[in-house]
């Protein structure tokens, strides 16, 4: 009895804790959990009519999906450069993506996604909407309040795809993208900690700065190409001239108001990394990730998640600079489990986004259910 009375007294203690987390939530977040409950009723009342429903979610999208992902690209820049100006920094990456998809825009005839909308399964613009795919950036704005990095590559595209190959296509690449980056992390930052150890004391040499800015506008650019899509999928697969305009014009404002906000809740992500905030451990973050990316780009038009990418990417540096200290053995052990527990910690977080966007396509989509069911069968 005694046992059960101390079993009973703990649930009730975690059931107390959970509750009182989620009214402290819901009081913090009282204003955005309005908005939240406002876009969802709308998105219930527009989805019926295609025209209004295409660019209502276009514009959850467009925000959504580069206020999650700014943290891969314009996370790190952000984050070394919090002395400066936010307007500066806006225009400089503004700039770079009205020049990156005004060329896919004239090369690929109003394809504004440099092609990985021309895949099959994704390349037939939607003829209708459901109320569901409306909401998959409505959760993506959620996921990204709770500072989840979430791949807005399976919550946007997912819902959309009518074929199931293209899904497990996505999943390889983006998987595939996940080992190497990782991999490649661990390689290259365990090479350079002695030196990186030395080398980033002090005040950074102006170089740096220009460095930095060459190496984050081409990591900008190369996720552009990738990412385009994602916001793409709403809209025709070949955009005139006044979708287009509309097209850039509300990514633009977007990137602003993101740099105003420095970053928003995601930017902790990068910030509670080490040493991110130096110009120099940036400047490489930012160099390895845009390699990567454009391997993967030339590999082939199949769309990827990048954010699978950037966790590897960000994991392996965390592991290979606590496997590269030196000191005692507690603190060695301490640093490296410090070091998995963010990296998974942020792969758990990246998965549930995963799961979601099946879930999601496998509801919205009868020709995904009758694949499955037939491969079962």
């Amino acid at each position: 009895m005694a046992k059960k009375s101390i079993d009973q007294n703990i649930n009730q203690e975690n059931l107390s804790k959970t509750a009182y987390a989620l009214f402290d939530f819901t009081k913090k977040e009282r204003t955005f959990l309005i908005v939240i409950c406002v876009l969802i009723s709308v998105a219930a009342i527009i989805a019926p009519y295609t025209y209004p429903a295409m660019w209502f979610g276009f514009f959850l999208a467009a925000y959504s999906a580069i206020a999650n992902d700014s943290i891969q690209t314009i996370g790190t820049f952000i984050a070394s450069n919090q002395h400066r100006k936010w307007y500066w920094l806006w225009l400089f990456m503004g700039m770079i993506f009205v020049a990156t998809v005004t060329y896919s825009w004239v090369v690929y005839d109003g394809d504004v996604s440099h092609q990985r909308l021309s895949v099959p399964g994704l390349d037939r613009a939607p003829e209708g909407f459901v109320f569901l795919q409306l909401a998959a950036p409505i959760v993506l704005l959620i996921m990204t309040r709770l500072r989840m990095p979430v791949s807005t590559t399976f919550l946007l595209l997912n819902v959309f795809t009518y074929k199931a190959g293209t899904i497990a296509s996505v999943m390889v690449k983006s998987f595939m993208g996940y080992i190497l980056a990782f991999v490649l992390a661990i390689v290259v930052w365990f090479a350079l900690e002695r030196l990186m150890k030395n080398y980033l004391k002090g005040k950074p040499k102006p170089y740096w700065t220009i460095l930095q800015w060459i190496t984050s506008g081409t990591l900008w650019s190369v996720w552009i190409m990738q990412d385009a899509a994602n916001i793409a999928v709403f809209l025709p697969r070949q955009l005139g001239v006044t979708e287009f305009l509309i097209y850039t014009g509300f990514v633009f404002v977007g990137l602003g108001f993101l740099f105003y906000l420095k970053g928003d809740k995601i930017q902790g992500i990068v910030n509670e990394k080490t040493n991110v905030t130096d110009v120099r451990a940036a400047t490489i973050v930012d160099f390895v990730y845009a390699i990567i990316l454009f391997y993967f780009k030339m590999y082939s038009n199949v769309p990827m998640s990048t954010t699978w990418v950037f966790i590897g990417l960000l994991g392996g540096r965390e592991l290979a600079i606590a496997i590269g200290k030196h000191g005692k053995a507690k603190n060695k052990k301490a640093w490296r489990f410090r070091a998995f527990k963010l990296a998974s910690n942020e792969l758990y977080k990246a998965t549930i986004g995963l799961v979601v966007s099946l879930i999601l396509a496998v509801v919205i989509n009868e020709g995904i259910r009758n694949e499955i069911l037939d491969y079962f069968r």
